[in-house]
C-alpha cells in the first residue's frame, strides 16, 4: 500500500508540473498616444507634485471633516460591501477549481455483530462479528494536457479581476463622496448668497415702499422692486431644497446619517485638496484598477482557450480502493482480507461538435477580451485628458469671473448712487443687481468646478484605492 501511494504522489507531482495548451499571453499595445494632449501650450505632465496612484486619499484630502465622511462611507457603503463580497465569492470559486488538481480521499467503515442459536455442530450458541474498512481515491482526472490547470488559471484571473473591480469601486466611492460633499458645500454657499440677496432686496423694497407712500416713488418703482424680491424668495426655497437633497445623497453614499458637525459650512471653508501630477500615459493607464481588471479578464480568456484546446485530447481518470475486512466466528477461526482495486479509465474523443464549437467560441471570447481591454485604455485616456483640459483652463476662467464680479459690483454701486440722487430710475438698479447676483453665483459654480475636477483627476489617475493584497490570499 505504501509503495502504491508513493507512486501515486510521484505521478501527482509530475502531473502538476506539466504543461498546458493555453497560448502564451501577449499584452496588446496601448491604442493611445504617448503624451497627454496640451491646451494652449500647457504641459500636463510636468508637475512636480506626487503621482495620484502613490497618494492615498487621506493625504489627498486636506479637509478633516471630508476625510471623516469618506472613512464613514468606506466602512458602511453597501455598494462597496457588495464588491468585497464578490471578491470573496471569486476567491471561493478559485479554491474549488484549484482543488480539482488533487485526488479526493474517501474513507468508510462498517461493523456488525450477530448471535446465532445453538446448533448441532458446535453444541452451543455462536456469535458472528464482521467489520470492514475502505480507503480509496474517487475518480480523479489526471491532468496530462492541462485542462484543469487552465480552468484553475481562468478562475484565478477572475478572482484577481474581482479584486481590481473592488479597488475601482473604492475609487468611485471616494470620488463620489467628495463630489457630493463639495456640491453640498457649494449649495450651502449659494443658499447663504440668496438669503443675503433676499435681505438686501427686502430693504430696498421697504425703502421704495416708504418713498411711494410719500409720493416720491411711483407705483412702477414699487412693482419693479417687488419683482426681484419675490424672485429671491424663490431662489431661497430652491437652494433650501437642493441642500436637503444633497444631504440625502451624502447620507446614502456614507451608508448612514452624517453627523451635522461633519457637514461643511460653505465651499470657501473647505480646504483644497493636494496637488497631483498626471505622469505619463504609459505609467498611469496600465495601473488603473479598471484596466488591470480588463487585463485579468483577457488573461482568463487565454487560459480558457487552453482548456478548450485540451478538450480535444484524451482524458485519463483513476479510481482506487484499499479495503480490509476481518470476520470471526466464536473465536474458533477467523479470516482477514486486504484488497487493492485500481481502475484507470480512458476517455478518447472521436468527434464532438460541441467541443469544436466551444473551441471557436473561446477564440472569439479572447478577441472580445482584447477589444474590451483596448477600449478600457481609450476610455481612461479620454477621462484623464478631459480632466487635464479643465485643470489647464479653470484658473483663467475663475480669474476672468473674479474680474467680472468686481466690475459688476462697482456698476451696482454706481447705479444705486444715480438712483438715490434722482439721476436714473430704479430699473438701472435692478439690472445691476441681477447681473451682480448672477456673477456671484457663476463664481461659486466655477470654484466648485475647479475643486471637483481636482477630485475627478485624482480618481481617473487611479488614486483613492488601497494597494492590492491578493497574492497571498490567492495562493
Amino acid at each position: 500500500m505504501t509503495k502504491l501511494f508513493t507512486r501515486l504522489l510521484i505521478i501527482t507531482g509530475l502531473v502538476l508540473g506539466g504543461c498546458t495548451l493555453a497560448p502564451d499571453y501577449i499584452q496588446p499595445q496601448a491604442p493611445v498616444q504617448n503624451a497627454w494632449p496640451q491646451v494652449d501650450g500647457a504641459s500636463a505632465g510636468t508637475s512636480e507634485a506626487s503621482p495620484a496612484a502613490e497618494l492615498n486619499w487621506q493625504s489627498f484630502f486636506a479637509d478633516s471633516k471630508l476625510r471623516q465622511v469618506v472613512a464613514l462611507a468606506l466602512e458602511n457603503n453597501r455598494d462597496l460591501r457588495l464588491a468585497s463580497l464578490n471578491v470573496e465569492r471569486a476567491r471561493g470559486l478559485y479554491g474549488i477549481q484549484r482543488a480539482e488538481l488533487y485526488p479526493s480521499l474517501d474513507a468508510s467503515g462498517r461493523y456488525s455483530k450477530q448471535r446465532f442459536a445453538e446448533n448441532t455442530v458446535f453444541g452451543n450458541s455462536q456469535v458472528s462479528e464482521s467489520y470492514s474498512v475502505n480507503l480509496g481515491i474517487s475518480a480523479w482526472e489526471v491532468d496530462f494536457f492541462g485542462r484543469i490547470r487552465s480552468l484553475k488559471a481562468q478562475a484565478l484571473e477572475a478572482f484577481l479581476a474581482s479584486e481590481e473591480a473592488r479597488r475601482g469601486a473604492q475609487i468611485s466611492l471616494v470620488s463620489e463622496v467628495a463630489r457630493a460633499y463639495l456640491t453640498l458645500a457649494a449649495d450651502l454657499e449659494n443658499l447663504q448668497l440668496t438669503r443675503a440677496t433676499l435681505a438686501t432686496r427686502q430693504q430696498s423694497y421697504e425703502m421704495i415702499q416708504k418713498s411711494y407712500a410719500i409720493g416720491y416713488a411711483t407705483e412702477l418703482d414699487l412693482r419693479q422692486a417687488q419683482t426681484p424680491l419675490e424672485a429671491a424668495r424663490v431662489d431661497v426655497v430652491r437652494f433650501t431644497q437642493l441642500v436637503a437633497q444633497d444631504k440625502n445623497a451624502l447620507n446614502l453614499l456614507a451608508g448612514s446619517n452624517v453627523a451635522e458637525q461633519l457637514l461643511p459650512v460653505n465651499l470657501s471653508g473647505v480646504a483644497a485638496p493636494a496637488e497631483i501630477s498626471a505622469g505619463l500615459p504609459s505609467e498611469v493607464l496600465l495601473q488603473r484598477p479598471d484596466i488591470l481588471a480588463a487585463e485579468h479578464q483577457l488573461k482568463g480568456a487565454y487560459a480558457f482557450l487552453g482548456a478548450a484546446r485540451a478538450a480535444f485530447f484524451p482524458r485519463i481518470s483513476l479510481t482506487s480502493t484499499l479495503g480490509t475486512a476481518s470476520n470471526e466466528l466464536s473465536g474458533l477461526f477467523g479470516t482477514g482480507t486486504k484488497t487493492w482495486l485500481f481502475s484507470p479509465s480512458l476517455s478518447l474523443p472521436v468527434f464532438d461538435a460541441r467541443t469544436w464549437a466551444a473551441n471557436r467560441v473561446s477564440q472569439t471570447d479572447r478577441d472580445i477580451a482584447v477589444a474590451q481591454y483596448e477600449k478600457a485604455i481609450q476610455t481612461a485616456f479620454r477621462e484623464i485628458a478631459d480632466a487635464l483640459a479643465v485643470k489647464d483652463t479653470i484658473d483663467e476662467q475663475i480669474k476672468a469671473q473674479l474680474a467680472l464680479t468686481s466690475t459688476t459690483a462697482e456698476a451696482h454701486r454706481l447705479a444705486n448712487l444715480r438712483y438715490e440722487h434722482g439721476l436714473d430710475n430704479y430699473l438701472g438698479v435692478l439690472d445691476a443687481e441681477r447681473a451682480l447676483f448672477t456673477a456671484r453665483q457663476s463664481l461659486v459654480t466655477l470654484r466648485l468646478a475647479k475643486v471637483a475636477n481636482q477630485v475627478r483627476l485624482f480618481a481617473v489617475l487611479g488614486g483613492g484605492a488601497d494597494q492590492p493584497q491578493v497574492t497571498a490570499a490567492a495562493e
